[in-house]
């Protein structure tokens, strides 16, 4: 074998192994939370869902909240604040955290959503059929939009702590909703999360 072919067999061989090294699989949800605890110790899908599930719960449980809405006689209008997220971690997945929050009180059926995030579009695509460019007829009038009777706000905290290559992260998700005539609060929930890693002498 000369030289040349020598090299390209070498080659061919790296590439061989490098691409032979990835395996990918599908897995069930419990399967890949399990997983994912194996490679970080960050907030995961699982987390989210985990936390709104028990949110939802707790509001579900909670006395003087459902004394509230049996009081009120009909569905609560809610606009839903974005929670905030107050972790010391800058990628922390908030907007998922949201979307799930959304999802699930849309899934609970107890209440009427206001879309917050599509309100400046809504507003705009108004102003444009009432500028003249729609069919008087069909343009939809300015001043009929559904006000919120409740306001959702929340956040989510993080405080961790390390010794001897361990490391607990105490998260904490806090909602609260208010009145908006009144300003009362009429309910609060938290729900805590801990993630507990240990770091060998040889990295991770």
């Amino acid at each position: 074998m000369n030289k040349f072919m020598m090299i390209l067999a070498l080659v061919s061989l790296v590439g061989l192994n490098s691409c032979g090294g990835f395996k990918a699989k599908r897995v069930g949800a419990d399967e890949g939370d399990d997983a994912a605890m194996e490679i970080t110790d960050k907030w995961v899908d699982r987390d989210t869902e985990t936390v709104v599930k028990k949110t939802i719960k707790q509001i579900e449980k909670h006395k003087s909240f459902q004394r509230y809405l049996a009081k009120y006689g009909k569905k609560p209008k809610i606009f839903i604040a974005e929670v905030q997220n107050e972790t010391s971690e800058p990628y922390f997945p908030i907007k998922d955290v949201n979307d799930e929050l959304l999802y699930e009180f849309s899934s609970a059926g107890d209440f009427i959503l206001i879309d917050a995030e599509a309100r400046t579009k809504l507003l705009s695509e108004i102003q444009y059929q009432n500028d003249g460019m729609v069919d008087p007829r069909q343009a939809k009038m300015i001043g009929k939009q559904s006000g919120a009777d409740l306001l959702v706000f929340g956040s989510v905290r993080m405080q961790p702590r390390s010794r001897g290559g361990k490391t607990i992260k105490q998260y904490s998700v806090n909602l609260r909703m208010t009145n908006l005539e009144s300003a009362v609060e009429v309910l609060r929930t938290r729900v805590k999360v801990q993630k507990v890693s240990e770091q060998s002498s040889t990295g991770w």
